[in-house]
């Protein structure tokens, strides 16, 4: 495998070379193809080297994005299938949180007695700085005011699962981490409408409800079918039993709304009721799925290690088919966004980290607060924009920002990993010696 992936790097520097002479001779179908070649080679063969390897998912968001942009036709439309559909969005961003939640645990909430104050702080941090300074960009830069609200709507996101690995490469609080991960999604449901109605209201038309239920949809349904999957995986067997007969009736239940009782809802409740009985019908196949998914991994060992894969594609899949719906808006604010996606990064990390050791906490933990803060939900961000049919003007910002916060988050966990080696061999050494007769 590292023979092929050197070959990879080598032909993604002989593609550069002709990349770049495709430029200067002027000839589009040469340095066109050759862009996304070096891309492409690149972002395998990358994985080779020890240093790079780490930056191999931020790699193959780039190619995405300049596939986007020099194809951008490649990614709108495949036959008679939109890209850009509003259920095939929300299936695609389902998978993408799922993903991410097998990586998450029940446990993961079980240290709110330790990490109380921590876990207040964090909440308190990645549900302030992020909104305000995304406001604060947005009224500094002359931006399309549906573009605007992107930035906003990428601070107002909670953090992701990102932000735990991060931390756990810059060996801070990881636990504090985790559990600020899980509790910022929980909250999420309420605080991103909130913070949109109340910061994006004059610049798009913001529905709190509707936000609410598409966030649950696109949230808490799938990590809510990945947490019933861990629960299972210690669970007895007459408690499984009882699950399997549940899935049985739910699936019955899933089988016949389309046959005819949704229709029968419909005409007879409501529509606030309606909108309950939907999100209900949500949960009951997030059952279905971690039930089922719960089965296949008793077959197949290795799902909840793939899981994390098909998060990334998935991702990936957002940023192309967000880059090439918004391709004629980025080719006029592309530069801006990019400014302003470090800017907001960049106030995230340093809010982060100063806030948290105004309130008290540690250096570790304070360093797990700003990569939390830091480093948004990209994934959700974009799942917003696509089921509200806006990808190519709201969905541009995490578009931008997310390969940006990979980049950044990367480096400063790398530069606090090597400082708490530092610090721990420093704290080793002023260690008094005990003198042996």
């Amino acid at each position: 495998m590292a023979k092929i992936q050197k070959t990879f790097l080598i032909l993604s520097l002989v593609s550069l070379l002709l990349f770049l002479g495709g430029l200067i001779l002027a000839l589009p179908v040469l340095w066109q193809y050759t862009a996304v070649f070096t891309c492409v080679s690149f972002a395998i063969g990358i994985a080779v080297h020890p240093v790079l390897k780490g930056y191999q998912y931020t790699a193959w968001i780039i190619t995405a994005v300049v596939a986007g942009m020099i194809f951008p036709s490649a990614f709108l439309q495949w036959g008679n299938v939109d890209l850009r559909n509003k259920w095939l969005i929300l299936i695609v961003v389902q998978l993408v949180m799922f993903g991410m939640g097998t990586q998450m645990s029940l446990r993961d909430f079980s240290n709110l007695g330790s990490t109380g104050k921590g876990v207040l702080v964090g909440l308190l941090c990645q549900f302030s700085i992020m909104p305000l300074a995304g406001y604060a960009l947005t009224r500094i830069f002359t931006l399309d005011p549906e573009i605007a609200a992107g930035i906003i709507l990428m601070g107002a996101c909670s953090s992701g699962l990102a932000s735990n690995v991060m931390v756990y490469l810059a060996r801070a609080n990881l636990v504090l981490s985790v559990t600020v991960t899980a509790m910022a999604t929980l909250l999420a449901p309420l605080m991103t409408p909130f913070w949109m109605k109340v910061l994006a209201g004059t610049l798009l038309d913001i529905k709190f409800i509707d936000m609410m239920l598409e966030i649950i949809k696109i949230v808490l349904v799938p990590i809510g079918a990945a947490l019933l999957h861990d629960y299972l995986k210690g669970a007895g067997s007459h408690i499984k039993a009882k699950f399997d007969l549940i899935t049985v009736v739910a699936l019955v239940y899933l089988i016949s709304l389309p046959l005819g009782l949704w229709n029968l809802f419909s005409t007879n409740i409501g529509v606030e009721l309606l909108q309950s009985l939907e999100i209900f019908s949500f949960f009951v196949g997030a059952v279905v799925v971690g039930v089922l998914y719960n089965k296949l991994t008793h077959r197949f060992k290795g799902m909840d290690l793939f899981m994390p894969l098909i998060s990334m594609f998935g991702i990936i899949y957002f940023t192309a088919v967000t880059t090439a719906a918004g391709r004629e808006n980025l080719l006029q604010v592309g530069i801006v966004l990019f400014f302003a996606s470090v800017i907001h990064n960049s106030l995230g990390y340093v809010f982060g980290y100063w806030f948290s050791r105004f309130l008290g906490l540690d250096i570790p933990s304070s360093r797990a607060m700003a990569l939390e803060v830091g480093l948004q939900n990209g994934g959700m961000a974009s799942g917003l924009a696509g089921t509200m049919g806006k990808l190519s003007t709201v969905g541009l910002a995490p578009a931008v920002f997310s390969p940006w916060m990979n980049i950044s988050g990367s480096i400063l966990a790398n530069y606090w990993r090597k400082k708490s080696y530092k610090e721990e061999s420093s704290s080793v050494e002023d260690e008094p010696k005990v003198k042996v007769n």
